[in-house]
C-alpha cells in the first residue's frame, strides 16, 4: 500500500472544506490556555475574594474612593500584601499649625531646636510705663527702689561677714515680674518666628498691675488691665494657633490676688486667672492653686542673684562647712486673728527649747526685717521651721535653704504640691513633714522629732539641700550662668515640655478626657508612666469647707488680704 503524499493530503483537505484551509492545531492550543488563566484569575479574585456588593459610588474625594476600592477587593494573603499598609498610603495626613515647631524640635544639629521662645511685643502700658510709674505699684511701699538693677533691688553691704561680697540684693519678695521678664531678654533661643517657637511668653507685669489697685479701686479699674490684655493678644495671628494654650506669663504674687470669685465690690483681687482666655494660658505665680490647672508654683526671689558658676560653687562650699549650733530656727510673727495658724504653738515650744533660735517678728522687731539677721540664724541652724504664712508658702523657706538649713514643713501646701518643677517629688530627701494637727492636738514635740533624726541621714539631707540651690535661685539677668540652670531656666524647660507634650497628645488624639481640675495638686505629683489620680493621704490638707465657715476660694482670699495688711504693718 502506498503512502498518500504530503502534497495530496493537503489538496485533499482543501477540497473537504470547501477550498479553505483548516484551523491550526497552534491556534487551538493558544485558545485552551488563554481560557484556563480565564478560569485561575476568576478564581482569584472573585471566588477567594469575594465580589464587591454593587458598585463603588462616584466621590469627588480620590483618597476616599480609594480606600473603599482597597476595603472592597482587596486580595487574598497569598499574594503577601499589606492591606494596612495599602491603608495607611491613601489616608490623608492633618496638618496643625504647629507642626513646623514639632519638627525644629527635631533637628539635632540645632543647638535651639525644641528650645524657642517668641515673645509678645506688649504696648508699654502692660510693662514698662508700670516701671516708669513705680511709686504707685505699692500703697505702702516705695517699689522704686526695688525695681532697679534689674528688678534685683539694691545691692546688700557685707558688713557682717554673713554674705558673698557681690551678688547680693535687697531684692522684694514680689518682684518676679521684672527679674524674669529681663532674664528672658537674655534668654538664648529667642525668635521672632512664632511657627518654630516652643512656647509663646506674655511679658505683662500682672503682679505689678494689680498691686496698684488693690485697695481702694472698684472692680472696673482692677479688671481693666487684664480684659485689655486678652482682648490684644485673642487678635493675634499667634493666639489662634492653639487658642492661646501655648503662651505663659509670669505674676510675682500668690494666685489668689488674681482670682476674684464674684463682681461685688468688696471681692479681693482682680479676675484675671478666671477669664476665659487666661484659662488657657500658664501663669507662673508665688503660690498656685491646688485646686486650678492654669497657675503653677514658682520659687520666690532669695537675696542671692549670682553672676557667674563660681558665685554658686563657692557659696554651696561655704555652706557646707559651716558649724550650725542650733538644732532648730524660727524667725516670724504668730496670728492670733486665725484660730487655724499653729504659729503660736511653733513660738512656744521654741522658746521652751534650749536648742531653738527664735527671731520674733512682731510689730517693732527690725531684725526680722534684716536680710544679714535672718540668713545669719538660718546659716547657724540645722532646720528651719516652715509653718504656713498668711496663705499656704512664704518666700522664709527658700531664704533657709539657701542657707543650706533643712526645712520643715507642716503643710503639704508650703512646697511639696507647689514647687514640683524645682523640688523633688521625695520630700524626705530634703526636708522634715510634721502635719499641722500633730502640732494643734500638742502630741508631737518638735525638738524630739527632729533628735531622731541621725547625724548622717542629716547630713545627706543638708547636701541634698545645698545641690538644690541653683534651682531656688534667680541669676542676674545682667549676666548668664556657664553650666548651672537657675530657676528662671528650670521654668522656661518645664513650660516647653508642657506645651510639647500637649501639642503630641492633640496629634495623636490622646488628650486626658477624664482630666479633673480640683485634683490638680495629685495630677502634678504623678509619675511619669501614672495616667489617674485616686485617693490621696494628703486629701485632708485640701478638703474644701462642708461645715458652713465659707468655700476654699473665700478662705484664700481673706489670706491674701491678710498677707497685704502684714506688709503694710511691717513698713
Amino acid at each position: 500500500m502506498r503512502r498518500r503524499s504530503a502534497a495530496h493530503n493537503h489538496y485533499e483537505g482543501m477540497e473537504k472544506s470547501g477550498g479553505k484551509p483548516p484551523p491550526s492545531r497552534l491556534c487551538f492550543l493558544a485558545t485552551l490556555a488563554a481560557m484556563f488563566w480565564i478560569l485561575i484569575f476568576y478564581f482569584h479574585f472573585w471566588v477567594l475574594a469575594g465580589p464587591a456588593e454593587g458598585t463603588i459610588p462616584f466621590s469627588s474625594d480620590s483618597s476616599s474612593n480609594d480606600q473603599q476600592f482597597l476595603e472592597e477587593n482587596r486580595p487574598s494573603e497569598p499574594l503577601g500584601i499589606d492591606h494596612s499598609e495599602l491603608v495607611e498610603e491613601h489616608q490623608e495626613t492633618k496638618n496643625f499649625s504647629f507642626d513646623r515647631a514639632l519638627r525644629t524640635g527635631e533637628n539635632k544639629s540645632d543647638p535651639c531646636g525644641g528650645r524657642y521662645i517668641f515673645v509678645h511685643d506688649l504696648p508699654a502700658r502692660f510693662n514698662d510705663d508700670m516701671l516708669k510709674d513705680c511709686r504707685k505699684l505699692s500703697l505702702w511701699t516705695n517699689m522704686c527702689k526695688f525695681t532697679s538693677n534689674a528688678g534685683l533691688g539694691p545691692p546688700l553691704e557685707n558688713v557682717e561677714g554673713v554674705f558673698s561680697n557681690t551678688g547680693w540684693y535687697a531684692t522684694n519678695q514680689f518682684a518676679v515680674d521684672v527679674i524674669f521678664n529681663n532674664r528672658m531678654k537674655q534668654y538664648a533661643c529667642l525668635t521672632k518666628d512664632s511657627s518654630i517657637a516652643a512656647a509663646i511668653f506674655v511679658p505683662f507685669y500682672a503682679g505689678f498691675d494689680v498691686s496698684r489697685y488693690l485697695w481702694g479701686y472698684n472692680i472696673s479699674v482692677r479688671d481693666a488691665a487684664s480684659l485689655d490684655l486678652v482682648n490684644w493678644l485673642m487678635k493675634r495671628p499667634e493666639w489662634s494657633v492653639m487658642d492661646g494654650r501655648d503662651h505663659f506669663l509670669v505674676a510675682g504674687r500668690i494666685t489668689w490676688d488674681f482670682r476674684r470669685l464674684t463682681d461685688s465690690e468688696s471681692d479681693w483681687g482682680s479676675k484675671l486667672l478666671f477669664l476665659p482666655a487666661a484659662r488657657n494660658m500658664s501663669m507662673l505665680v508665688v503660690e498656685s492653686s491646688p485646686w486650678n490647672a492654669n497657675d503653677f508654683g514658682i520659687p520666690y526671689p532669695t537675696y542671692f542673684h549670682p553672676a557667674k558658676d563660681d558665685d554658686v560653687f563657692i557659696w554651696q562650699d561655704r555652706m557646707r562647712n559651716l558649724e550650725r549650733k542650733w538644732l532648730f530656727s524660727f524667725a516670724g510673727a504668730p496670728r492670733p486673728d486665725n484660730p487655724k495658724s499653729i504659729r503660736g504653738q511653733i513660738i512656744d515650744q521654741c522658746r521652751e527649747s534650749s536648742v531653738c533660735k527664735l527671731l520674733e517678728c512682731d510689730f517693732g522687731e527690725s531684725k526680722c526685717h534684716s536680710p544679714s539677721s535672718i540668713m545669719q540664724m538660718f546659716q547657724s541652724s540645722l532646720f528651719c521651721l516652715q509653718p504656713q504664712g498668711d496663705s499656704y508658702t512664704r518666700r522664709s523657706a527658700f531664704d533657709s535653704m539657701l542657707a543650706g538649713c533643712i526645712p520643715v514643713f507642716f503643710h503639704p501646701g508650703s512646697a511639696y504640691t507647689q514647687y514640683t518643677w524645682h523640688l523633688p517629688r521625695n520630700y524626705s530627701k530634703y526636708s522634715v513633714f510634721i502635719p499641722e494637727d500633730d502640732i494643734r492636738e500638742r502630741n508631737v514635740s518638735i525638738e524630739e522629732t527632729l533628735k531622731t533624726i541621725s547625724p548622717d541621714v542629716v547630713k545627706e539631707m543638708r547636701e541634698e539641700v545645698i545641690s538644690l540651690i541653683p534651682r531656688l535661685i534667680y541669676a542676674d539677668p545682667r549676666s548668664k550662668l556657664e553650666t548651672l540652670k537657675d530657676a528662671f531656666d528650670v521654668s522656661v524647660q518645664a513650660i516647653i515640655d508642657k506645651v510639647t507634650k500637649l501639642r503630641r497628645e492633640i496629634i495623636e488624639d490622646r488628650e486626658d478626657k477624664e482630666f479633673i481640675e480640683e485634683n490638680s495638686w495629685k495630677y502634678a505629683l504623678l509619675e511619669e508612666d501614672q495616667q489617674t489620680v485616686g485617693a490621696h493621704e494628703w486629701d485632708p490638707f485640701f478638703s474644701k469647707p462642708k461645715d458652713g465657715s465659707g468655700d476654699s476660694g473665700t478662705l484664700n482670699a481673706e489670706a491674701a488680704k491678710n498677707s497685704w495688711k502684714n506688709e503694710q504693718r511691717s513698713h
